[in-house]
């Protein structure tokens, strides 16, 4: 078993010590596991700043933690250091130049936002919305991101929270879970979503996914160490996809 969405304390919405992330990880049997904590981004406002992801001055610490984390229990879990980071066309190079300091693993597509969340007219994609504009926009905006090959899969691909016609969201997804799989990039079922119930996981997202053939990754998005204690809800999503037909891959390369 292998996780690669785990934050921690720094993204002021994640809780416990980032040791006991590991402990629980291996009491439930994760033989590889990746921190992607929310990453810092380079806003060029001081006016705005997330609240929902790291401050640049606690970069450090985080790496310096995983990384003394890694080397401690080595013979026990292979861990990994990463960064979980939205593509916003105006931030994203600065941003990726600037967390390359930390000679990260890898990093996960996680697009919370259309634009680039500061500017006024950003839509947070988890509000419902039943906008062709801003649906277009997100999956168009996420392709974009993907092509750029610094990803090692997408995270909560059916995060966009469409509401209008049914026909309109399976033609946009089909195109969307077509060119992902295109790219050569997995999509994730994720567990957090799928155990508060929340708008996503979509079933007819992940109809479309059985149908396309993308490959497909479990995500904890685990943002308290007892996410991985949850073993029963961990073999519902199993059951959930394999009744789509979906068998979800546990080899990634990372790029």
């Amino acid at each position: 078993m292998k996780n690669y969405h785990t934050h921690t304390s720094r993204c002021g919405h994640a809780f416990g010590r980032d040791r006991d992330y590991v402990k629980k990880a291996i009491k439930m049997g994760v033989t590889e596991l990746g921190f992607s904590d929310h990453a810092p981004m380079l806003f060029p406002t001081e006016d705005y700043y997330s609240t929902f992801r790291m401050r640049p001055e606690k970069a450090e610490d985080y790496a310096n933690s995983i990384n003394l984390l890694r080397n401690e229990y080595k013979d026990k879990i292979k861990i990994l250091l990463g960064f979980e980071i939205e593509y916003y066309p105006k931030l994203f190079q600065s941003t990726y130049d600037y967390l390359s300091q930390y000679n990260f693993d890898y990093l996960i597509l996680g697009q919370h936002f259309t634009d680039n969340e500061y500017e006024p007219y950003a839509h947070y994609c988890a509000h419902p919305s039943d906008s062709t504009e801003l649906f277009d926009k997100y999956i168009n905006q996420a392709l974009e991101g993907l092509k750029t090959g610094k990803f090692l899969y997408i995270a909560h691909p059916d995060l966009f929270n469409y509401t209008g016609p049914d026909e309109v969201y399976r033609k946009k997804m089909t195109y969307f879970c077509q060119q992902i799989k295109g790219l050569g990039y997995p999509v994730e079922f994720n567990l957090l979503g799928f155990v508060q119930k929340r708008s996503y996981p979509d079933r007819r997202f992940w109809e479309i996914v059985s149908e396309v053939g993308n490959d497909v990754v479990l995500g904890f998005d685990a943002h308290s160490p007892d996410a991985f204690e949850n073993k029963r809800m961990y073999s519902e999503a199993l059951k959930y996809l394999a009744e789509l037909g979906i068998t979800p891959i546990d080899e990634l390369t990372i790029r």
